[in-house]
């Protein structure tokens, strides 16, 4: 069966897209350390991060690196956070978070909510920055 985030990609569920090209999608975590918190995936269903072949895992964090600074310079933050943990949904996939302090990074901690609009305009204003910087 398919992961949550193949189904993703497929747009059999919806999601908050900030970038996609032909191997990686971003997009919105809808359970959000902070707004702008972005999940970037592999279109390749692979469940381990070191388990991609060697010229995917190189693409995946350049793919990643532009996403995180679409999102610096939309979420007012000191830096974007970086978290591979893997264990909840057996589908490779990089946390991006926007921060100001290590807490920021504190998985255990509350999730922030947004609304749906919240999410919408914040997903829209990550892709267009996305899209300025890798039309440059």
């Amino acid at each position: 069966m398919a992961s949550i985030f193949s189904r993703i990609i497929k747009g059999e569920i919806p999601s908050y897209k900030v970038a996609e090209n032909d191997d990686f999608y971003a997009f919105l975590d809808i359970n959000p350390q902070a707004r702008g918190h972005v999940l970037v995936v592999p279109k390749l269903e692979v469940d381990y991060i070191f388990d991609l072949p060697e010229d995917l895992y190189r693409a995946y964090w350049d793919f990643a690196k532009k996403v995180a600074k679409a999102i610096k310079l939309t979420i007012p933050c000191e830096r974007v956070g970086v978290a591979v943990v893997g264990l909840d949904v057996p589908h490779s996939h990089i946390h991006l978070i926007p921060i100001s302090k290590v807490e920021d990074m504190n998985f255990s901690k509350e999730k922030v909510k947004l609304t749906d609009e919240e999410m919408r305009k914040t997903a829209e204003s990550i892709a267009e920055k996305y899209r300025l910087a890798t039309e440059l």
